[in-house]
């Protein structure tokens, strides 16, 4: 092994993995609860609304977990012990994992607010639904943007060339 192939350089490429999965998933927890917090203030005063105004924003956020189990089984797909893996490998995993993993945190909190605001508001006023729907969308984007850039820096790891 040389120096740009060290043992431990797989830490770095497993700690992108964890990190996609880890925070994206917790982004979309906190979003669930929340806008969920919302949802049960809304069923209070009115109850036929619940599952309309259930949709769009629970759906959102399954969305932003997805994004971090994609990333981290494209690159958890891209490690394997028998071949020699790069330190730039290693960190450039780590940035792939990091990139989809707080976007999809910053999305999971953007679209918590925006649900919980946008759900209490729903109940006094219905023309809220639409424009609520197009915000929740505008904050998910913040994930899907995460999701390419981490798409972009899986396919830039060079295999062997720099280790041989």
């Amino acid at each position: 092994m040389s120096e740009l192939c060290p043992p431990w350089a797989y830490f770095f490429g497993f700690a992108g993995v964890t990190s996609a999965m880890v925070l994206s998933t917790v982004g979309a927890a906190y979003g669930t609860a929340k806008a969920g917090i919302g949802i049960a203030g809304l069923g209070t005063f009115r109850p036929e609304l619940i599952m309309k105004s259930l949709i769009p924003v629970v759906l959102k956020k399954i969305v932003i977990a997805v994004y971090g189990l994609v990333v981290s089984v494209l690159i958890a797909g891209s490690i394997s012990p028998s071949e020699t893996y790069s330190l730039f490998g290693g960190f450039v995993h780590l940035a792939a994992g990091l990139s989809c993993g707080m976007t999809g945190l910053a999305a999971g909190y953007a679209i918590g607010i925006v649900g919980d605001a946008c759900v209490r508001a729903y109940v006094y006023e219905s023309r809220v639904f639409v424009s609520m729907v197009l915000i929740l969308i505008f904050a998910e984007v913040i994930g899907l943007y995460g999701l390419i850039v981490a798409l972009i820096l899986n396919t830039t790891v060079p295999g062997e060339a720099v280790c041989g």
